[in-house]
């Protein structure tokens, strides 16, 4: 009986040194106490700035050092619109470090979000000199990764060529199409067939170009033997405009 009384002694007296201890640890007691005074922001800003940091986290520095709630910092600054991930730590006695990356836009997305190269969708302004010269791609919200990989695709189907690829597009209906950065629109349809009509298409184009240095606006590759091709007016006469190649 002796032992027991003993051993509940020894239970409580040790409950009683840990909770506070505990409590402190946790920020259940003196919450206010040992308060963050420093901000510390590691990472290689273009977009993300500091005063947006501070702003998302000076309300949530109301409490001292062992009762800020590193989640809640985490998540405030992770909802800024170029903030890719974000890690916080806190550093004895009142400090708070932060570790951003930014996102790195891969391109707009139908001309009002943009993309990040780690395929996520997020709301920030477009009208910026960065922003205009990505690449512009457009589609269904649903088909966003199918988008992209045709996008990707293109461009390989392209390389070694003096086009360049800055757009892409996906209608409703299922039609693609790509644009230069001439601005020379190229349609062609069903995914598909679009590797056999771009090899078509490429296969031609030096002999097409010959002569035209000003380069085609239109062509539609969606002909079943071959494709037409429409070039700037001052060049070529209106009615004449739509040359067919097999």
């Amino acid at each position: 009986m002796r032992g027991s009384m003993r051993l509940v002694a020894w239970s409580l007296a040790i409950v009683l040194v840990a909770l506070p201890v505990v409590g402190v640890l946790h920020g259940w007691f003196a919450a206010g106490r040992w308060p963050v005074t420093q901000l510390m922001v590691q990472g290689e800003f273009r977009h993300v700035g500091m005063e947006e940091i501070r702003a998302a986290v000076l309300p949530r520095l109301g409490k001292g050092f062992f009762a800020l709630d590193l989640d809640s910092v985490q998540q405030a600054v992770a909802a800024l619109p170029w903030v890719e991930s974000v890690e916080a730590r806190k550093r004895w006695p009142d400090a708070l470090q932060l570790r951003v990356i930014e996102r790195q836009p891969f391109a707009r997305w139908n001309d009002k979000q943009l993309i990040s190269r780690q395929g996520k969708v997020f709301e920030a302004p477009i009208g910026t000199a960065d922003a205009a010269a990505l690449p512009d791609l457009e589609g269904p919200d649903d088909r966003l990764a199918e988008v992209v990989s045709f996008y990707s695709d293109v461009n390989k189907a392209f390389a070694g060529t003096h086009l360049v690829i800055n757009g892409v597009a996906l209608t409703a209906r299922g039609n693609w199409s790509v644009t230069t950065a001439t601005g020379a629109r190229i349609v062609i349809g069903d995914r598909d067939l679009a590797g056999a009509r771009l090899r078509r298409f490429l296969d031609v184009y030096p002999q097409l170009m010959a002569g035209h240095d000003a380069g085609f606006v239109y062509a539609d590759l969606r002909y079943t033997n071959g494709f037409a091709v429409r070039w700037p007016q001052q060049t070529a006469p209106a009615k004449a405009g739509a040359t067919r190649r097999s």
